[in-house]
């Protein structure tokens, strides 16, 4: 799914507008139709519901909202449309009229004063105050009443998205003084800021209304952001031939363990079988090699000269793919190694955990990364790497920079996994659950991102595919298992379940 930039989609409504034969005032029901559908499948008629409308078309979309909540004979609809400078949009005004032709319409113009109403739990308060044309921050009185929104405890629906946030980028915005949602009924498609770890208590469960705005334009609209969904991965899944055997699907190598760590090398040598690799084959210290091949029965085991940890990262067979770093630690002699590899090799690598560590601590390492590398950090790590970051957007915006400085592929781990390519893009997944917040899950990823590239797919497919596989993994698991109860073995238990699912996707 296409995520589009908040500049673009005015261009998308006009283009709906002339294609469909509609007017603008005609979208504006539409929405505000749908809004009202998923409110009354939420709360009772007997509830009330306190609309507070900006002058633009957001303002609009909450009014359309408010009357059609009347005519649902919701009996406590109190209204307050926000003018303060005498100026509605064309939308706003007509809907305003609209409301005011209606009997019995608890409805309140607010030019200068205002004298705020009591709210309670109790109350909906629907927010259509600005939209995400917002071009600067609440200011004044509108920062009053989202402070006096978010200080009510009334639940709060936004429409489009909560008045104050940005469809983008927000790293410069005081979030006190944007109203804070329990729930956000957006249009079409989700905004980028919604991936954002800092904005969730801002946008709270979101949901998309489909307003049937045009594919046609959609499609040619450009963007460099999207959302991965199962029809995606569905589209670029391979399926296996009746005649094929193991060197078809590839031999990975994967570089991982030491002692007292060799359990992260068994998670990601497991979870590449599991996810489709041909051969895996396990290079770690001499300690590791009764662990793996007790645990692991299907791979390979390659001892390093050194009993405790790796010293030597050589090639010495003709691998498909090639991932480093579950439980490496950050030896000196170790880091050697990385830097022998980086500097010999002639394909993308798999890096991940402790081979970002040993790079934070020899930055120099980062211009040596093979085109096409994927390293895959969480937020600490990441900042390690990187520098500090105060929030999940700016780090996003740095692995935009790093993604095309170094030419490589930056996965940066989190509830909405962001997967930054060299070109720009950015692709958000969906899939996975706070139960994957546990240890070993992220070496259970590098094994299935090493398992799709060692079977052929392109670095950039190979990562999208997995991280949307690893993440179904999990809601999968957790569908057993509850999410306090998860474990990283059960998400490579269930993989292949994972991939069968998604192979089977109708309907694309």
């Amino acid at each position: 799914m296409k995520l589009i930039t908040s500049q673009s989609i005015k261009d998308i409504e006009r283009a709906t507008c002339e294609e469909q034969n509609i007017t603008s005032d005609e979208l504006m029901e539409r929405a505000a139709s749908a809004v009202v559908n998923e409110l009354m499948s939420k709360f009772l008629p007997s509830k009330r519901f306190v609309i507070i409308a900006g002058p633009g078309n957001n303002g609009g979309d909450a009014l359309a909202v408010a009357r059609l909540l009347n005519e649902q004979r919701c009996k406590r609809v109190e209204v307050f449309l926000f003018n303060v400078k005498g100026r509605l949009s064309h939308g706003c005004k007509s809907q305003r009229d609209k409301l005011l032709a209606m009997d019995n319409i608890d409805f309140t113009e607010v030019t200068r004063q205002f004298d705020p109403p009591m709210l309670s739990k109790d109350d909906v308060v629907i927010d259509g105050l600005f939209g995400c044309g917002l071009n600067m921050s609440l200011q004044g009185g509108f920062q009053s009443l989202a402070r006096l929104v978010n200080e009510s405890g009334a639940y709060v629906v936004s429409i489009d998205i909560p008045s104050g946030l940005f469809g983008e980028w927000n790293d410069d915005v005081i979030q006190r003084d944007i109203i804070h949602a329990d729930m956000t009924l957006t249009f079409q498609f989700p905004r980028v800021s919604f991936f954002f770890e800092e904005n969730s208590d801002i946008i709270g469960k979101w949901e998309v209304c489909d307003i049937r705005l045009s594919e046609e334009k959609i499609r040619a609209t450009p963007t460099n952001y999207f959302l991965l969904e199962a029809k995606n991965i569905r589209n670029v899944l391979k399926a296996r031939r009746k005649f094929s055997d193991k060197r078809d699907y590839g031999s990975a190598v994967i570089m991982a363990g030491s002692m007292g760590m060799m359990g992260a090398a068994v998670l990601a040598a497991k979870a590449a079988m599991r996810a489709g690799a041909g051969l895996v084959t396990v290079h770690s210290a001499k300690c590791g090699m009764d662990v793996v091949q007790t645990a692991v029965p299907e791979v390979m085991f390659e001892s390093d000269r050194n009993d405790r940890y790796i010293t030597d990262m050589s090639i010495h067979h003709n691998h498909q793919a090639v991932a480093v770093g579950p439980g490496i630690r950050t030896y000196d002699e170790t880091i050697n190694a990385l830097e022998h590899l980086m500097r010999n090799s002639t394909m993308p690598l798999v890096l991940d955990a402790d081979a970002l560590n040993c790079i934070s601590r020899r930055p120099a390492l980062l211009t040596m990364l093979p085109s096409m590398s994927i390293i895959t950090p969480h937020k600490g790590e990441f900042d390690r790497l990187f520098g500090e970051h105060r929030s999940s957007e700016s780090r996003l915006k740095t692995a935009i920079e790093m993604a095309k400085q170094y030419s490589i592929i930056i996965v940066i781990k989190g509830h909405y996994t962001a997967i930054v390519r060299p070109d720009g893009r950015v692709y958000f997944n969906q899939t996975g659950n706070p139960g994957m917040a546990t240890a070993g899950s992220g070496d259970v990823l590098t094994g299935v991102i090493t398992a799709f590239v060692a079977q052929g797919y392109k670095p950039e497919l190979a990562v999208a595919i997995a991280v949307y596989i690893h993440g179904l993994a999990g809601d999968l698991a957790a569908e057993q298992f509850g999410e306090e109860g998860l474990i990283a073995s059960d998400i490579i238990d269930n993989l292949g379940k994972a991939i069968k699912t998604t192979m089977n996707v109708r309907g694309i």
